[in-house]
Formats: C-alpha cells, sequence, structure tokens
C-alpha cells in the first residue's frame, strides 16, 4: 500500500493510563488523575440537568452548522455566528487550520516545548516546522519574528503556554501581531483562557477587533468541564472563517456535545467558581515548592510544571504505583520535571506528601 512517507517518522499519540488501568495493575482503590489538566470540579449542573430532561433523537445527525450553539457563543463574545468555526475539540480546529494553510514548500513558526499538534499536523501536510525555543518557559517572540519568511503560512502562539504554564501580557502580544506579514495566520491557542487571574492578559475580543490575520482558538474541555464531548471553536474574521469551512468535515460536532456546550456557557458562575479555586490551589502549590526548595514555573493554567530534581519517569512511576497520575516532562520536552494538573486541596495535599516523601530518599 502506498502510505504516505510522513507516517514513517510518526508515532500514534499515546494517552496516559486510565483509572481504571492504574487501580488494576497496582490493587489501588482511590487515584488521582492529575495528568491531562481536566477540570477536577466536574461540569456545571446544568449540564446534568439538559441530561434529565431532554430527549435525544440519536437516529439523526447533528446540526452541521452547530446553530444553536453558534448563537449562544456569538452572544457571549458579542460577535457574528460567521465569526465563529467548531471541531470536535480544538485539536480538529487544529488540524483544520493545517490543511487549509500547509504543504510541501510552506513553513510554519511555533514555540517549543509546546502544544505537540502544532508540529504533528505541520509535518502531515508536509511543511516545514520552525521551532523556537522558549526563553525560561516563555515565547521568544523576538525569535520567532526572525524565522518569519515569505513561505510562512501560520504562526503558532500558545497562550497561556502549555506545559509551561507562562503567558505573553497584552502589551508584548499586540506588538508582535503587528510585526506579524499580513500573508500570515497568527494562531493564539487559549484554551486556558478561563483560569488567567493575570490583569494584563489579553482578552479574546480586543484581538479579534484589532487584527484581520489572527484566529483565536478555544475549547469546552478545560475550564467547562466537557472533555469528554470533545467541543472547541475558533474566533476569526468572516473571511478566514469562510476559507476554511470546507475544509471542516460535515456534522462534525456531535449533537450531544453541542447542546452541553450550549448548557455549560450558560453558567459563568461555575466558571468563575472554578477559576476562583484553581487560584487558591495554585498559589498553594508556590508556597509548597518555595518552603522546599523546588523550581517551577508561575501558571495562568490548571497546571503547574515542577522541577523535581531527578529522572522525570521515575518520579512519574513513583506517584502512578502511589495512586497519582502526572505527566512526566521528558514527553513534554521539560525532562527532570513533572507537569500536574492543579487539583482538589485532597488531591494536591496528596502530591505534596509524594513530593517531600521522593525528597527524602
Amino acid at each position: 500500500m502506498k502510505w504516505i512517507k510522513q507516517l514513517d517518522q510518526l508515532k500514534a499519540y499515546q494517552p496516559g493510563k486510565t483509572i481504571d488501568e492504574v487501580k488494576k495493575e497496582f490493587g489501588l482503590d482511590t487515584i488521582f488523575k492529575l495528568a491531562s489538566n481536566e477540570n477536577p470540579y466536574g461540569h456545571s449542573e446544568k449540564v446534568d440537568e439538559l441530561f434529565q430532561n431532554t430527549k435525544f433523537q440519536h437516529m439523526l445527525y447533528p446540526d452541521g452548522a452547530a446553530t444553536e450553539l453558534r448563537e449562544a457563543v456569538a452572544e457571549h463574545f458579542g460577535i457574528e455566528p460567521g465569526n465563529l468555526i467548531f471541531g470536535n475539540g480544538s485539536d480538529e480546529i487544529i488540524q483544520i487550520i493545517s490543511n487549509s494553510l500547509i504543504e510541501p514548500g510552506i513553513n510554519t513558526v511555533m514555540p517549543v516545548p509546546s502544544f505537540s499538534q502544532y508540529k504533528h499536523n505541520c509535518f502531515l501536510q508536509g511543511g516545514e516546522s520552525r521551532e523556537i525555543p522558549l526563553i525560561n518557559g516563555e515565547h521568544d517572540l523576538n525569535g520567532m519574528l526572525e524565522a518569519i519568511d515569505e513561505n510562512t503560512s501560520i504562526v503558532w502562539i500558545c497562550n497561556p503556554n502549555n506545559p509551561s504554564g507562562r503567558y505573553i501580557p497584552k502589551d508584548e502580544l499586540f506588538e508582535f501581531i503587528a510585526k506579524v506579514p499580513s500573508h500570515v495566520l497568527v494562531v493564539v491557542d487559549q484554551a486556558y483562557h478561563e483560569y488567567v487571574t493575570a490583569s494584563d492578559y489579553p482578552d479574546s475580543l480586543s484581538l479579534f477587533n484589532a487584527f484581520d490575520n489572527v484566529i483565536l482558538l478555544r475549547t469546552f474541555s478545560k475550564i467547562y468541564g466537557l472533555a469528554g464531548f470533545r467541543v472547541g471553536f475558533g474566533i476569526a474574521s468572516k473571511e478566514i472563517i469562510a476559507k476554511m469551512e470546507p475544509v471542516r468535515e460535515p456534522f462534525n460536532v456531535n449533537a450531544i456535545g453541542q447542546l452541553a456546550a450550549k448548557a455549560a456557557l450558560a453558567d459563568q458562575e461555575f466558571v468563575e467558581e472554578c477559576k476562583e479555586k484553581n487560584d487558591k490551589e495554585k498559589n498553594r502549590y508556590y508556597e509548597f515548592c518555595e518552603e522546599n526548595g523546588l523550581s517551577y514555573y508561575p501558571t495562568e493554567g490548571n497546571f503547574i510544571l515542577i522541577n523535581v530534581n531527578e529522572d522525570s519517569q521515575s518520579a512519574f512511576d513513583y506517584f502512578l504505583q502511589n495512586g497519582v497520575i502526572t505527566r512526566s516532562g521528558a514527553a513534554l520536552g521539560f525532562p527532570g520535571w513533572l507537569r500536574i494538573t492543579i487539583g482538589k486541596r485532597e488531591e494536591n495535599d496528596k502530591v505534596f506528601e509524594l513530593l517531600k516523601e521522593r525528597m527524602k530518599k
């Protein structure tokens, strides 16, 4: 069979072990999953009410235009429905963008380490990934500008960045985008936008209103607690959206996910509560690390990257054997570090306990 040559150099995405797998492997009753930056507080009660009061017509295809969700999101942001594109998670929006703008001879510019799917999709399309190393966990914006040329089609910005958690302030990001040539699409991935507490973080509407060559990515998988439903969206000019729509698969967002996302969006009180709880626990991580001499990156997400001063995989295995699933930094470009989702108080207490035990060895 005539497989494309790129597949020879790619590996399938390896998700972390599930809670059930870890329970069976180590004979544990309680597992804390702090690996995938899911919302430990679940989702809005409005979503539960939806399932109790809605009779679903499972034999029918979903609304391919996601009309009701589209109108709700447009109203929430004060934009037009035509400024939105929806995907099976923001991962699919990244894929749609890549399929629309990358081919052999074309390059894209991205920070590294950052979200792996930027490079993954560029490679599949036969494009060149120009990877600009982070500086102390932050985007090297000057280095990214220098990497752009006439064959650049996309610049990827992850704000806040995954896995470092660092963010680009509004003035710096605006200055950067203003220098990017108009033929280059700037993708600003804001998956963790709702967790940000920094006062100088750029809001979505200001970016959307200021630039014609920007698309903003958002998701219902993080603070909204709907990772299992796979709903994400992009915000851009109608011209950009119209260009990408033919690439989007029909019926790509399932019917139940559309309804759940609409219900979750309506409960901004829940979102604020989760943001406050995350901020409180985040500061407990800061205090713990400083008291115990552990290096870390201050974060604007619902995760924190900690230098555990040993082999990442060894630390990961130790946590796993003791019922806490984390993410090894070795797999993320930060060997010697662990990325840990900021969980509930009792989950974080367990992390602190294990870190203290590990430091004694």
